[in-house]
């Protein structure tokens, strides 16, 4: 069934609860899972959580709402022609909302977890990056994984692929990127999963929130351009 079947406003309850899904499997699993050396889930455990959380939701909402997950995302697709610009607001307003009640459920469960200092999967460069990669790096990662991550979201729900496939691709492309990306920024490729943490943290996981609109979006665009103008016949 085609997403403009459905109203905007179920459309966009319907991204604010697949956003929910992603922050709260991937950066849940972080928070809640990550440390605990006995699960052994570390950075791998990480990014296929967030890989899944992808695949799944685009099987329960793909036909509701594209299931983007991510204002980036959304940015990118309305640039590349698939996605009606001006329904942008709804969209972005309610995928940040997701991520928020997301990073507050997790605080709630993980202050009941002894020895919790406070940290919510945040994303940083510097001082606040994993391993101390620098603004530039950080930004230079962000801007080429979400154009990437765009380049395959358009390949992959191309009405000329593969049919019933495009969530595992994306979802695997997710859970890739957060391989590669984790150490670097703690991977974002999305504003609204890093605005989550961010806003509940606050300090310097807020002071460096900008990038992790600028990088992702810069990226989203780049991505879905080149995409657009390979897809163009000659």
């Amino acid at each position: 069934m085609s997403v403009s079947t459905y109203s905007l406003s179920k459309r966009s309850i319907a991204e604010l609860i697949g956003t929910f899904w992603l922050v709260f499997g991937g950066c849940g699993s972080a928070v809640l899972a990550a440390g605990i050396p006995e699960l052994g889930l570390g950075y791998l455990g990480v990014s296929l959580a967030f890989g899944l959380t992808v695949v799944t939701m685009a099987y329960a909402i793909g036909h509701i709402s594209g299931c983007h997950l991510n204002p980036a995302v959304s940015i990118g697709l309305a640039v590349g022609g698939r996605f009606n610009s001006k329904e942008l607001p709804a969209y972005i307003i309610a995928q940040v909302f997701g991520a928020v009640l997301a990073t507050l459920l997790i605080q709630c469960i993980a202050s009941g977890m002894a020895g919790y200092t406070g940290g919510l999967a945040s994303n940083g460069f510097g001082v606040h990056s994993p391993h101390a990669y620098s603004m530039w790096a950080g930004f230079t990662t962000e801007v080429t994984l979400t154009a990437m991550f765009l380049f395959i979201i358009m390949g992959a729900t191309d009405q000329r692929a593969p049919a019933g496939l495009a969530p595992l691709a994306i979802g695997f492309t997710l859970a890739l990127i957060h391989m590669i990306s984790i150490p670097v920024t703690n991977t974002s490729v999305n504003p609204a999963r890093s605005t989550g943490p961010a806003l509940i943290e606050g300090g310097i996981a807020l002071h460096q929130l900008w990038m992790f609109w600028l990088a992702p979006i810069i990226g989203a665009v780049i991505g879905a351009l080149v995409y657009k103008f390979l897809n163009t016949k000659d």
